[in-house]
């Protein structure tokens, strides 16, 4: 057919940044993200033309990989956003909007595009060494010791998600299980490599958050059947199959496959099978797990000898449950079981949740496995709920690698705007030369960088109010729509973060106003009063990254060749 079809020539776009299609696109983009962001986003529903599932989310992972583009040039810069959150979980939206925010910046202005990457690239460096350094002014040092950074860190993230639909009582109950549930699998005394635990989430529709608990352990799906009056003793033997137990000819594995005509293949695999409940049976095994299905009549068999028998149990709780037990997974049923792949477990009891009854497994010994049970009032918020646990979970395991963490509510991106004003102010011609610029284009691509990141901190308010920043630490302030000027410092209150409070001393400046340069006074380190909003500062330095380097190669980009066929 391909033959008598005539093939399309390719279609080349050049300039791409100067196509008004392809700017319109990119301008939707960066107001569709900007619009989520924070936690007084709005909420988008994403649905196909044609019906289907909808979806309800303000979450970059969920609404960047819901939302498809013919556009080539609009998928590179959604690829290389939902890479960064693949990998981090945390700051795609941040990433997003800085990222189109410094496009759009540098295409309104006149500077040249191969300027504006030297600019953007000794900006970034600049901007990622100041956030390494130790007096920097929007790093905070995460205390293990207490519990408080911890929870804010998570309450952070968990509370930027709307569609979850918490009070504050819940928000803080969930932000306390998360870190529960982290803290839950990190080893205490592990010798040698130490390999870390796993949370496994249940999801319960129809329950109060409130209602939400942290298990140490595992819960698996119950067996039919299955009584306290038929729990065996302790501890427990444990055998876990990876391979199918159903008994079907296709399970055997690829190839032809040679059977007489005289011979009942049916009943052969089910000897085989009733042969493995056998030597399970004698060497005295009391759960039999399968990740697939398990033949009924080998069921039955088990189950007559006292045996549990949990199935279809599927991937994911497979490395969960090996961790628990230390049982290694048996992956065919043509052999006998190697007496080395039974694992043990401690106890089993029975825990009911609204309408799922579970099977809650209890290790050995010291296990980094632990189950959450997350309540919602329906699947919508749980949906939302779970993805945004997972993501706290993610950024809570990354301070192991880097405790620290960063001022949240915008108060970062001002400090940074401000700090790089200053700072590239002190040294124009020699860095200009550096840069094989005029010394008016570096200039000009400074401001175009602060604007942007200011741009990303003006994105969190949603209801008419106004961001401000204060010129003594250049902290993000929000002052509300209603505000009168007379009582504007009672307004305002305390900064984005929460460090710091308003006071008559203080001079303020809106955001999107010129305002003379300065260099950001460090706050002073009071132990009682503590941020309220923080961001994970290992994912929030990536996204900056990201954001920077793909704006970069969206500016680098000359033409886009798109195969038609």
């Amino acid at each position: 057919m391909s033959r008598l079809s005539k093939k399309s020539p390719s279609v080349c776009t050049d300039m791409p940044l100067d196509n008004t299609d392809i700017c319109s696109k990119l301008h939707l983009l960066k107001q569709i993200l900007t619009s989520c962001f924070g936690p007084t986003g709005r909420l988008k529903q994403v649905h196909n033309n044609i019906g289907g599932h909808v979806v309800t989310t303000s979450a970059s992972s969920v609404l960047l990989s819901s939302v498809s583009s013919s556009q080539p040039f609009i998928n590179l810069i959604k690829t290389s956003i939902l890479n960064h959150v693949s990998r981090f979980s945390d700051c795609g939206l941040f990433a997003a909007v800085l990222c189109l925010s410094l496009i759009e910046q540098i295409k309104k202005s006149a500077l040249r595009e191969s300027v504006a990457i030297r600019v953007n690239n000794y900006l970034l460096a600049l901007c990622t060494s100041y956030l390494q350094r130790e007096d920097c002014g929007c790093r905070v040092k995460l205390d293990f010791c207490s519990t408080q950074n911890l929870i804010t860190l998570a309450r952070s993230v968990i509370s930027s998600k709307p569609a979850c639909v918490l009070t504050e009582p819940e928000t803080l109950h969930i932000s306390k299980l998360a870190v529960q549930a982290f803290l839950l699998t990190v080893p205490c005394s592990s010798p040698g490599i130490v390999s870390f635990g796993r949370i496994v989430t249940v999801p319960v529709e129809g329950h109060s958050v409130l209602s939400s608990e942290v298990l140490p352990g595992l819960l698996v799906e119950m067996p039919d059947g299955l009584s306290e009056e038929d729990k065996p003793l302790n501890p427990l033997s444990v055998v876990l199959f990876s391979a199918s137990l159903a008994g079907d000819i296709s399970e055997l594995g690829d190839g032809v496959i040679e059977a007489h005509p005289d011979v009942d293949t049916d009943s052969q695999i089910l000897g085989q099978l009733l042969e493995l409940g056998r030597q399970v049976i004698n060497d005295e095994v009391k759960l039999f797990m399968c990740q697939k299905v398990i033949h009924p009549v080998l069921q039955q068999y088990l189950r007559s000898h006292g045996v549990i028998v949990v199935e279809r149990l599927g991937i994911a709780l497979m490395e969960p449950l090996t961790q628990l037990t230390g049982a290694q997974p048996v992956a065919t049923l043509h052999t006998t079981i190697p007496p080395k792949t039974y694992g043990k477990a401690r106890d089993l009891c029975i825990k009911h949740f609204g309408s799922k009854t579970m099977l809650h497994l209890f290790p050995l010994g010291e296990s980094a496995i632990c189950t959450m049970i997350l309540c919602h009032r329906n699947q919508t918020m749980l949906n939302e709920l779970k993805v945004v646990c997972q993501t706290a979970e993610h950024v809570l395991r990354l301070t192991l690698r880097e405790p620290f963490a960063l001022v949240g509510g915008g108060c970062t991106e001002t400090n940074l705007a401000a700090y790089v004003r200053h700072k590239s102010k002190s040294e124009v011609p020699e860095t200009a030369s550096v840069l094989m610029c005029s010394q008016t284009e570096y200039l000009l691509g400074v401001e175009l960088f602060c604007c942007a990141l200011e741009s990303a901190a003006r994105a969190l308010e949603h209801d008419g109010g106004s961001s401000l920043i204060d010129l003594t630490h250049a902290h993000r302030w929000m002052l509300p729509a209603d505000a009168i000027k007379e009582t504007m410092e009672e307004s305002l209150g305390f900064c984005g973060c929460g460090l710091v409070q308003s006071s008559p001393s203080k001079k303020w400046t809106y955001l999107n106003t010129k305002y003379s340069d300065f260099c950001p006074s460090p706050v002073f380190k009071d132990t009682r009063v503590q941020p309220r909003v923080l961001d994970s500062f290992t994912a929030k330095l990536s996204a900056l990254q990201v954001a920077v380097e793909t704006a970069n190669l969206a500016l680098d980009v000359k033409y886009i060749i798109q195969d038609m066929n």
